[in-house]
């Protein structure tokens, strides 16, 4: 078998940006909570079953730029009033509970292959960093960005500071590059949505997770590596054996981050050329 090509040296710091949602876990990670606030009475009844028609909504079909606006609306609107530090509480409570069950194997696998290779792992979520922040310490990212919502004496507004989406990850990531000297060249992002194309345009190494339809086109007409995701497991009973889909993507990641600068440079002349 051929060795996989060596990283060019580089003194450069490389990142590895992860979308969360349907991404690194198999759900709505703002949905998912729905139960523990109801019961500590956030949000009604009629609430939680529309978050689980939601959730359902979600898994089946994913999230179109429109859809996720109106949830983004409609959690925002929910959340006014509520008590941060309950919030916080909640989520830190239930964490495990609720989201470790939700982890793909395949993503957490990628994750420590990533951070192996001494690449800092970073989550771009547009859920609150209430919810992202928490999970990404427990998936041991190096940091995360999320939607930060606007609080006035400890209780949400309803305002939305800092919306994670759509070209405000890529600006995020932008920002982070400058901020701790990443290469974008020979970074990598992933995602399953179409609405994070340009976050995936930002890096050298974009790859897509199980796409939706409109991110598949792209990828196909591009050249993005397509990843399939499908093994939600406990983080806590799972094998410590990478599984097939990392172990194939560890090894690439050496070999396309040789190519990267290339990759990075035609893509660039092409796109001015138009």
């Amino acid at each position: 078998m051929a060795e996989p090509i060596s990283s060019p040296a580089s003194t450069a710091r490389v990142a590895a940006f992860f979308d969360l949602d349907k991404t690194i876990i198999a759900s709505s990670s703002a949905l998912a909570f729905s139960k523990p606030l109801l019961r500590q009475g956030l949000i009604s009844r009629r609430a939680a079953l529309k978050s689980a028609y939601a959730q359902l909504v979600f898994s089946l079909s994913g999230a179109d730029e429109e859809r996720t606006e109106r949830m983004r609306a409609e959690i925002s609107a929910l959340c006014t009033g509520w008590d941060v530090a309950q919030v916080r509480a909640i989520v830190n409570e239930t964490l495990h509970d609720i989201v470790d069950p939700l982890v793909y194997a395949e993503a957490a696998d990628l994750i420590a292959s990533h951070k192996e290779r001494g690449h800092d792992v970073i989550v771009l979520s547009a859920a609150g960093e209430e919810v992202v922040s928490p999970i990404a310490a427990m998936l041991g990212a190096t940091r995360s960005v999320a939607t930060r919502m606007e609080v006035v004496d400890g209780r949400y507004s309803g305002q939305v500071d800092f919306y994670c989406y759509g070209e405000q990850k890529a600006v995020a990531a932008k920002q982070l590059a400058a901020d701790h000297g990443y290469d974008l060249v020979e970074s990598f992002a992933y995602t399953d949505s179409s609405t994070d194309v340009p976050m995936l345009e930002v890096v050298g190494h974009p790859f897509t997770v199980n796409p939706d339809r409109a991110l598949r086109r792209i990828a196909s007409e591009r050249g993005w590596p397509v990843l399939t995701f499908s093994n939600p497991i406990s983080l806590r009973s799972r094998i410590s054996s990478p599984s097939t889909t990392a172990v194939a993507v560890g090894v690439g990641i050496g070999a396309m981050a040789a190519a990267g600068v290339t990759w990075y440079g035609l893509t660039r002349r092409k796109r001015t050329s138009t």
